[in-house]
């Protein structure tokens, strides 16, 4: 039972502590069987139900969830000998993303996975998910030591952003992350990357270029943040739930733009309710698609990268002729 429950959730929470209240108590246990199952099916269609609407904000709150599985939760849960590496050579070790080789399916990788952690320490120690320059340079040196051994690259993504202090900036934080989408592109290894729960800007694009990108159910991907788009638009962050829904981050929206390649389904109620099931379903989904790359040469896998990239998005003509100057489309028409 998961102690942290969002808004839209206070009717599942309601019917989950009916259930608890009555599993607890031993005199009613064995007399009221019937009714405790027939209360988990009404749960489960409840839960249905509401997860099956969501608005975009609502699956913001999801994908921010204090309870979410994170790239720690992922790392036990579906890869076997992981060993980390450490380190970018030149500042530090930055704690916001972890790297390492390790088997999956039986199958050699270098995981590069973004942690927010979870205790306060912890997130103090990961920065909150927000990565340095230096966790920049770590994730690229070792995805080039993992093209060194013709090592595939998991890149799991859960960022709110890259960290835009002070220090940051003067160690080079848009050039390392530049510099990253440059040397991605040209990697000689497959790469599958996967938004796990936020994919806040050039903090996901950063480790976020591959030759698939996957999208957990209840996850986000977004080129800004829905408060930092509405202090922009309408001056106030009140007004995110208006941004998340104009600037199309769920995952259904970034399947239909051609951003995501596959949204990976997660258990009923959110991916915090079920990691071993969230889990399953994500390690299933990358083995698959590490399938259908290794077969490909190098210059395959790079011809379809530079494909898959340079078609990303949608162009709508009329939105191009409304917005063009009144003159210039009546000539042209």
């Amino acid at each position: 039972m998961t102690a942290s429950y969002l808004p839209f959730e206070e009717p599942i929470r309601q019917l989950e502590k009916q259930i608890e209240e009555i599993e607890n108590n031993p005199a009613a246990r064995g007399k009221d069987f019937l009714s405790v199952a027939r209360l988990k099916a009404d749960c489960d269609n409840l839960k249905r139900e509401i997860f099956s609407k969501l608005s975009a904000w609502e699956r913001v709150q999801l994908a921010r969830h204090p309870e979410r599985p994170q790239t720690s939760d992922y790392i036990d849960l579906i890869l076997d000998d992981f060993l980390e590496l450490h380190g970018d050579r030149h500042f530090r070790d930055d704690r916001a993303i972890i790297t390492g080789l390790a088997r999956l399916g039986g199958k050699p990788i270098l995981l590069v996975g973004q942690q927010k952690g979870k205790s306060t320490r912890e997130k103090i120690k990961c920065n909150f998910g927000c990565a340095h320059p230096e966790g920049y340079r770590k994730a690229l040196q070792k995805m080039k030591l993992a093209e060194k051994f013709h090592i595939p690259v998991v890149s799991l993504i859960d960022t709110p952003g890259a960290y835009p202090g002070v220090g940051a900036e003067e160690r080079g934080q848009a050039m390392s992350i530049a510099v990253n989408l440059r040397d991605m592109s040209r990697l000689q290894v497959p790469i599958v990357c996967v938004v796990i729960g936020e994919g806040g800007s050039g903090g996901a694009l950063g480790v976020g270029v591959g030759d698939r990108l996957l999208v957990m159910e209840h996850a986000y991907y977004s080129v800004i943040s829905p408060e930092g788009c509405a202090a922009i638009l309408w001056k106030s962050g009140d007004n995110a739930p208006e941004a998340a829904e104009a600037l199309k981050i769920t995952s259904e929206s970034l399947k239909q733009l051609g951003v995501a390649d596959e949204i990976i389904p997660e258990a009923l109620g959110g991916a915090h309710r079920d990691y071993r099931t969230a889990a399953s379903n994500l390690k299933e989904a990358i083995l698959r698609h590490l399938g259908e790359l290794e077969g490909l040469s190098v210059k395959e896998l790079l011809q379809q990268r530079y494909e898959r990239l340079r078609k990303i998005g949608v162009f709508s003509e009329e939105v191009h002729e409304a917005m063009a100057a009144p003159g210039q489309a009546k000539s042209e028409s």
